[in-house]
């Protein structure tokens, strides 16, 4: 059985958005970056209980939309305070213009 979870179109996103997904019990937040890359993070800051799917994308950050801590989407670390613990962050592929997410990682 692959760990490869087909998730998305890839034309279904856009450009320093995100998006939200319920995939097997994890709240994630998947986005399209400029220069096309795809990134997905847990969807919930590790601050307060805000969606960081409604954040602003700016670069490969995104920030809360309530406390404006950063998260790098390419690893979910923390760029920028308040929050002091990263996000969750899954590999993300595209083939054949779908979007899949290994949730065993």
């Amino acid at each position: 059985m692959t760990p490869w979870i087909d998730v998305a179109a890839e034309a279904d996103l856009f450009e320093g958005a995100g998006i939200a997904m319920a995939l097997e019990g994890q709240d994630i937040a998947l986005f399209k970056l400029e220069d096309g890359s795809i990134y997905a993070i847990n969807n919930l800051c590790s601050h307060g209980n805000a969606k960081l799917c409604d954040g602003f994308v700016d670069g490969h950050h995104v920030e809360c939309p309530f406390h404006q801590a950063l998260f790098d989407l390419r690893d979910g670390t923390v760029s920028c305070g308040p929050a002091t613990e990263p996000v969750k962050s899954w590999p993300v592929k595209i083939e054949d213009g779908r979007v899949y997410l290994n949730l065993n990682c």
